[in-house]
């Protein structure tokens, strides 16, 4: 990887110390370019005409997330982030009063909230996997729960948006495929930062959003969906004439793919920007941009713990690209102030972001760093330089 080629490509990153790709990251100057030459072209053609004329271009954004995640075409469809994703996921399954759904402590605020939701409309049942002294994913908890309670769902996040935890979905996808039991995979903020292949992993769905590890736009975001549940007709509940074919007055046949979790009206300047980043990404390959973050985060999280005024929260066998500390008192306000003053992008994770988590960390808030290939050695050891004066 040319880390002075990425770093050129990289406008923003020049004039501050940017950690914050686990929030929104920056995007290379090419997917800007490539976002204002076809809005251009809309202000001259109008929407019908500019997406005709650029069908090819439009038809890539397929090819280049098949390439990043090892499966087909037909397997993926645009959504305009993460939990847009997951919803459409989520609505094609056909829950009935009693179901289970089996999750970790581990996953997203927002889908927790959804399954919470779930639970109050149809009154499902959210059981959750223990976790080993280690805060690995208790695979054989998970394997009695499946035997116990034979849930309609597995879901699990692979990163935790609080933590650099990174969780063994590999593990918990071949237990499902043992049961035969659908299993979705939040790869919210994994995609980008490692390889993830889903032939490995397994998993029925994976969800995944543009604006983080990917460095594309905002309002983007993509679902894969297994060839099996294609096979099952399984559909969102809301579909549209993008994903179905009206073919009789009170009757309809949905697309024989995923684009039947589409809605036949989205922004193709955020599509053709989404499908640059991931371009972008692929060309220098997730591998070697995995291998690069780790060496980052490695010694960021070594060095911080090296601090006696700092506690690192994250835990886990396998750590990635987001670092979560505080003070050993558990402040944060102090070190927020003091990446401020020296221009350092970063983000604070709440407790109301990671509920059980923090509970069981007994903290409140954390500072969340998320290095990424376009950060630099140099960087990291001026973070650490500068987090010394912390009182």
């Amino acid at each position: 990887m040319d880390i002075n080629k990425v770093r050129k490509d990289t406008i923003g990153c020049t004039n501050k110390i940017f950690l914050n790709s686990a929030g929104s990251s920056l995007m290379p100057k090419i997917v800007v370019e490539k976002m204002v030459n076809y809005i251009n072209q809309e202000e001259q053609l109008g929407g019908y005409d500019t997406a005709d004329k650029n069908h090819r271009q439009i038809n890539e954004f397929y090819e280049e997330v098949a390439k990043l995640l090892n499966c087909h075409t037909s397997n993926i469809a645009f959504a305009y982030n993460a939990t847009d994703a997951y919803a459409k996921a989520l609505s094609s399954i056909i829950f009935n009063e009693g179901d289970i759904i089996l999750t970790t402590t581990d996953d997203y605020v927002s889908n927790h909230i959804a399954f919470i939701s779930l639970q109050k409309r149809l009154n499902l049942k959210v059981v959750r996997i223990k976790n080993l002294s280690d805060n690995e994913i208790d695979l054989e908890d998970l394997e009695t729960l499946i035997k116990k309670h034979k849930p309609k769902l597995v879901a699990v996040t692979h990163i935790p948006t609080s933590s650099g935890l990174i969780q063994n979905i590999e593990g918990v996808g071949k237990i499902c495929k043992m049961y035969d039991i659908l299993y979705l995979v939040d790869a919210c903020q994994s995609v980008g930062q490692i390889s993830i292949d889903v032939q490995k992993i397994g998993c029925d769905f994976l969800t995944a959003t543009g604006r983080k590890f990917l460095r594309g736009p905002r309002g983007t975001g993509f679902l894969y969906v297994s060839t099996k549940v294609l096979d099952s007709k399984l559909t969102p509940l809301f579909v549209d004439l993008r994903g179905a074919l009206w073919t009789n007055f009170d009757d309809f046949e949905v697309s024989k793919d995923a684009k039947r979790f589409e809605h036949w009206e989205m922004s193709y300047s955020s599509l053709v920007g989404l499908a640059e980043a991931i371009r972008y990404a692929n060309l220098i390959g997730l591998k070697d941009i995995e291998k690069y973050n780790s060496q980052l985060s490695n010694t960021l999280r070594v060095q911080l713990s090296e601090n006696p005024k700092l506690k690192v929260l994250d835990k886990g066998n396998r750590l990635g690209s987001i670092i979560t500390f505080c003070k050993t008192n558990g402040d944060t306000s102090e070190i927020t102030n003091l990446l401020n003053e020296n221009s350092v992008s970063f983000s604070i994770s709440k407790k109301e972001y990671a509920l059980i988590d923090f509970t069981n960390k007994k903290i409140n808030s954390a500072v969340r760093l998320s290095p990424h290939y376009f950060n630099t050695k140099e960087e990291i050891y001026k973070i650490v330089e500068i987090l010394t004066k912390i009182k």
